[in-house]
């Protein structure tokens, strides 16, 4: 039989949450409190017991090493962003000093290759002449609807791709140097494409994939649509 006494005390006891946002709206409550301090022990993972403040020391050390791994992480995205910038900027300049349109490919894929470890390159270009394709080694580009179903990312959404390709992408981008690429970032070049493909191949699985940053490749496909269009006028 339940008494009132055991009832007002179930009700008068405060649950987990009720103590924990007391302790919050409280943060001095173990300075007046110091005698518990010396009393409570908490379960360690080692399976020895330690007090509050061992704990908190414990806890604040963790925190400690997970702040530092997470600035060095920072520290080192920030230094390769750096080293990044500094290629890009010079492989801009010497794109802009090339004469030619062969001059101008000659430039991209000596960077591509020497100082961003691409692999493969391929280039597919639309409205170049026959002679304008054999000198560049670039293949002709017609995009139809066909072409988009293969390619959506970079032909529909107007983005670059990275990662793993289906084989039938890699067989279209790469003909018959395909079998060697395990990863590829596939590049628009100007609005949707319409000025052309850059495909990077790498027989790296991990060289390229989809949780890499692409603001550097779209900046890649937006500065070869200007260059293009200079060397290709008329």
């Amino acid at each position: 039989m339940t008494t009132q006494a055991n009832v007002d005390t179930r009700i008068s006891e405060p649950d987990a949450a009720q103590i924990s946002e007391f302790l919050r709206d409280h943060p001095d409550f173990f300075d007046t409190h110091q005698d518990l301090l010396a009393e409570l022990r908490l379960p360690h993972s080692s399976g020895k017991a330690v007090s509050l403040i061992e704990r908190q020391v414990q806890v604040l050390r963790e925190q400690n090493e997970t702040l530092k791994s997470r600035l060095l992480e920072l520290v080192n995205v920030a230094r390769e962003n750096d080293r990044l910038s500094g290629r890009m900027h010079q492989m801009t300049l010497d794109l802009l000093a090339a004469s030619s349109l062969v001059g101008m490919l000659d430039a991209l894929e000596d960077h591509l290759r020497n100082e961003f470890k691409a692999d493969v390159i391929a280039l597919h270009l639309p409205g170049l002449s026959e002679t304008q394709l054999h000198e560049s080694g670039a293949e002709n580009l017609v995009v139809n609807e066909t072409l988009k179903e293969l390619l959506p990312t970079p032909l529909c959404e107007g983005k670059p791709q990275c990662g793993r390709l289906k084989q039938q992408q890699l067989d279209f981008l790469f003909k018959d140097q395909a079998a060697a690429i395990e990863s590829t970032a596939v590049i628009p070049i100007g609005h949707h494409g319409q000025g052309g493909l850059l495909a990077i191949g790498s027989r790296e699985v991990n060289r390229f994939n989809p949780c890499m940053g692409t603001l550097f490749l779209s900046h890649l496909g937006e500065l070869l649509s200007r260059m293009l269009q200079k060397h290709t006028a008329g």
